[in-house]
């Protein structure tokens, strides 16, 4: 593996409404961040981000999930937030993804797992869920999927590709703000673009598009569809809370629902005015969706 960046801890001073004391793991050599709050011997809600955020994007969601005592657990993506910055795109593949994500829970010693997975938290979660079953005693799907490159990604995802690979700023807070609904703050897009101080520093942001499955012969292809031959039995609950305003994973609920058995009879909804970064538009709402729920 190539050079490894970190992020100075300075570049986080100025970030609002993040008052989480730093946690850092050792995995497969690299140093991963995570949030660890409430009752340490509560069973966890695993919150996982995607492409180009980082755990702040759960800021709203963590504290009132924590006042009804609940167990909060956000880990920053290699790349990503706190956690360490491999500097060339090559040294990122789906199944490291994977793997750093497993690595983690298993330092942690997560069991009777809650997921809540968010774009590529989907991708990666999904196929943890996968792997181990039984450590996961629920999952919320939101604004995610498990792709195989068995159907065409469609125009829009192939110039979102070509935008990742040719741009000469990849501007995180900019590309968080203009796939949201709601309004976005000048404030809230420094927070997201307080992890990557430089270019050099996003190399798993641009990455990440690259590493969607988009053809049949995917290196990620066909564990995906070994995942998914485990999905469709997996009978624990299974829920989904999409935005309204996703153009990104439109209709990806409904296929959810209908192929992992544990989706049937759970209180799935659609989150009104809120699109891809649905945590950002509506943080609360999904926390108490996701207490009434386990509730």
């Amino acid at each position: 593996m190539s050079e490894i960046l970190r992020t100075p801890d300075s570049c986080f001073d100025a970030v609002k409404d993040w008052p989480y004391e730093p946690r850092y793991l050792e995995v497969d050599g690299l140093r991963m961040h995570a949030v660890d709050e409430g009752p340490a011997g509560a069973d966890p809600i695993l919150l996982l981000h995607g492409e180009p955020s980082w755990s702040y994007l759960y800021r709203s969601m963590i504290e009132p999930l924590v006042a009804a005592g609940q167990r909060c657990v956000a880990i920053d993506l290699v790349g990503f937030g706190r956690s360490d910055k491999p500097a060339r795109q090559e040294d990122y593949t789906y199944q490291r993804h994977v793997d750093w994500v497993q690595g983690a829970i298993d330092a942690l010693g997560l069991l009777r797992i809650t997921l809540f997975g968010q774009d590529w938290g989907g991708l990666i979660g999904l196929r943890l869920v996968a792997a181990q079953p039984d450590r996961f005693a629920r999952v919320c799907a939101s604004n995610t999927f498990l792709p195989t490159g068995d159907r065409d990604p469609g125009p829009a995802f192939k110039a979102w590709r070509e935008y990742s690979q040719t741009t000469p700023e990849f501007h995180i807070g900019g590309i968080i703000k203009g796939a949201s609904a709601r309004p976005v703050s000048d404030e809230t897009i420094a927070a997201y673009d307080a992890p990557f101080p430089t270019e050099a520093h996003k190399a798993a942001a641009r990455r990440f598009p690259m590493l969607v499955p988009a053809t049949p012969d995917d290196p990620a292809a066909e564990p995906n569809r070994a995942a998914w031959e485990v999905l469709q039995r997996f009978d624990r609950p299974f829920l989904t809370l999409f935005g309204d305003s996703d153009p990104v994973t439109k209709g990806a609920d409904a296929v959810l629902q209908k192929l992992i058995p544990g989706a049937a009879g759970q209180p799935h909804a659609t989150i009104a005015n809120a699109g891809h970064f649905i945590q950002e538009d509506a943080g609360p709402e999904l926390a108490d969706h996701l207490l009434r729920w386990i509730g």
